[in-house]
């Protein structure tokens, strides 16, 4: 139907005969000559439909409207002097067409294609309107790109592309499994999988040595603007490796997806300890665009006059008092404006913000009267405090404070902004802590398979793991660790979990058995290809990288999904809905 693309058509085509197809960006009537704006794929050509020139092509060109799919045919010629279109790259030359077929009509759009303010419910019910603009296209293709990379880097490294399966056993990852009723085993359910974690350990235990698979992964999770129920990761595992090994496929692996596809980045990135992490940003996943680090003071709030921060400063291993400086604030910020700073981070659990200011004169607020001198001081040099500089304190348990006084971080840099834009920064966060407490219960912090750096403490919080994760301008970016290839080891973790051997060998059975035969120590990790591409093209939610996105409800807005399903449908499959029971009841 055509003979070239329109971004094929440049100067060196003056003078031929050619045909194009696409989609009407635009249509103008001047005078009587129509100037119609074609798209297809990845540009935009001028057609010229005059009637001097032909007079039936112009007859069809009066009928042409916005989004009207057209293949026309004529001849190529160069612009007229001073009616280039610099932003273009068919700019210098248009097409005057001597035969243009409609091939298709277009109601009219339900919006204007590439208008951010429209309404995303809209956008998202005619995603497929939505991906014909020039930005979406650009996305694609640089995900289409990024993709081959990341297959071809591996494939040099020499690393197996297996699948692995999609419907599977449920087993407690983390986050909730989507279910799958089964027809044949009545009352029985597979899993769709979180993560090939499992499976990609069976691989390495069936000595495949190094794998990969650019992985579909199902969560039933809340979600946020970097979250999807569906998502896809760059999932890899190899044997006889220790944490370096990993690491270091895994930068060549990211250097080589960001170099081919257009981007510098360093070919080594910065590591921090999940304890500096969380101690100086309040996050295991800090932005490194920018500085603003927290200070402990605790020790010195332990020698002031106030009752409330002295006695928390007196159970340090339990609380944390956290200074953030911020420089320049006093000339930033109003004094109402810091007073109202406390709103915020009392929405996170903190009972109070607590802030001086630098002045010529020294250090001013009202906390500063429960300080000596020496101490005045002190709180200067240790938080490097210099005239016009503000610094905020967080006081209480430690969790709480460094949740609370971490979001602060972002949320004043933000308000300031500081955050630079077109960069990108690397962090590898090394050495988390094995397990956690939430409500009383002992939790995986990364997943149960995890390496434990040893098992010897009396404290669990104090047990590390040989885990890390790769952070990108404050996102998570993915991550992994060393896993346990020791069947007794694995039984020991289960244990400590709360998992008796009964439950274990009921959900996990398939792998203890397996680590019996002869498994090699082996480790990995998870790229979240989404995010990876929403941080490259500058995006702030995923779905804009996901062709056909659901809403933060898990909805398809497109097909309606999820949808009700006929009782013969659910008879088949054992089931019958809640509802209707207690309506038939």
């Amino acid at each position: 139907m055509r003979t070239h693309y329109c971004a094929d058509i440049g100067e060196e085509h003056i003078g031929q005969v050619v045909s194009v197809a696409g989609w009407v960006s635009s249509r103008r009537d001047h005078g009587g000559i129509i100037f119609v704006d074609l798209r297809d794929k990845d540009q935009v050509l001028q057609l010229v439909c005059d009637p001097a020139d032909d007079i039936e092509a112009h007859k069809q060109a009066e009928d042409v409207r916005d989004q009207f799919v057209l293949i026309a045919t004529g001849s190529v010629r160069a612009r007229g002097e001073g009616l280039e279109n610099p932003n273009l790259k068919t700019g210098k030359v248009e097409i005057v067409v001597d035969k243009l077929i409609i091939e298709n009509r277009s109601l009219p759009m339900p919006f204007d294609l590439g208008d951010d303010k429209v309404n995303e419910e809209i956008r998202l019910k005619y995603r497929y309107l939505e991906l014909r603009t020039q930005r979406s296209y650009d996305i694609f293709k640089l995900r289409s790109k990024a993709t081959i990379v990341a297959r071809n880097a591996l494939d040099e490294l020499g690393f197996l592309e297996v699948e692995t399966p999609i419907i599977t056993k449920s087993t407690p990852e983390g986050a909730r499994d989507y279910l799958v009723p089964s027809r044949v085993h009545s009352g029985e359910f597979y899993a769709l999988p979180q993560s090939p974690q499992l499976f990609k350990q069976l691989l390495m235990v069936s000595g495949f040595d190094k794998y990969f698979q650019i992985a579909k992964c199902f969560r039933d999770e809340d979600l946020r603007a970097d979250r999807q129920p569906e998502f896809t990761q760059i999932d890899v595992e190899m044997s006889f490796c220790d944490q370096e090994d990993v690491i270091l496929v895994a930068e060549k692996l990211i250097y080589d997806v960001f170099d081919k596809c257009g981007f510098d980045i360093p070919t080594k990135f910065n590591r921090m300890t999940y304890s500096d992490a969380m101690e100086n940003y309040g996050t295991d996943k800090p932005d490194m665009r920018y500085d603003m680090p927290m200070v402990d003071v605790i020790d010195i709030f332990e020698r002031c006059d106030n009752e409330i921060f002295s006695s928390i400063a007196k159970t340090e291993k339990r609380n944390r008092i956290k200074a953030l400086k911020v420089p320049n604030g006093d000339n930033i910020f109003s004094k109402r404006q810091m007073k109202g700073f406390e709103d915020y981070v009392r929405k996170f659990g903190a009972h109070g913000l607590g802030y001086f200011q630098m002045k010529e004169d020294g250090l001013k607020g009202p906390l500063t009267k429960f300080f000596t001198d020496e101490d005045i001081l002190a709180i200067i040099e240790r938080c490097g405090l210099k005239v016009g500089d503000v610094v905020f304190f967080g006081a209480g348990e430690k969790k709480v404070v460094l949740d609370y006084m971490g979001r602060f971080r972002i949320y004043l840099a933000e308000l300031m902004e500081i955050i630079p834009k077109d960069t990108f920064e690397f962090l590898w966060v090394v050495d988390f802590p094995m397990f956690e407490i939430e409500d009383g219960r002992v939790k995986a912090l990364h997943h149960p398979f995890t390496q434990p750096t040893t098992l010897d403490h009396e404290d669990i919080e104090d047990i590390n793991s040989i885990a890390y994760d790769i952070v990108l301008n404050g996102t998570e970016l993915g991550g992994g660790s060393i896993r346990i290839h020791k069947e007794a080891i694995q039984a020991e973790i289960f244990k400590l979990l709360g998992i008796s051997g009964e439950d274990a060998q009921e959900k996990f059975g398939f792998l203890l058995d397996a680590l019996k035969f002869g498994a090699p120590p082996h480790g990995g990790f998870a790229l979240g290809l989404d995010r990876l591409i929403m941080l490259m093209v500058g995006s702030d939610s995923i779905r804009d990288v996901i062709a056909f996105p659901k809403t933060q409800r898990a909805q398809c807005l497109l097909t309606k999904a999820p949808s009700p399903v006929d009782n013969e449908q659910l008879k088949e499959l054992s089931l019958r809905i809640r509802q209707q029971i207690q309506a038939e009841g």
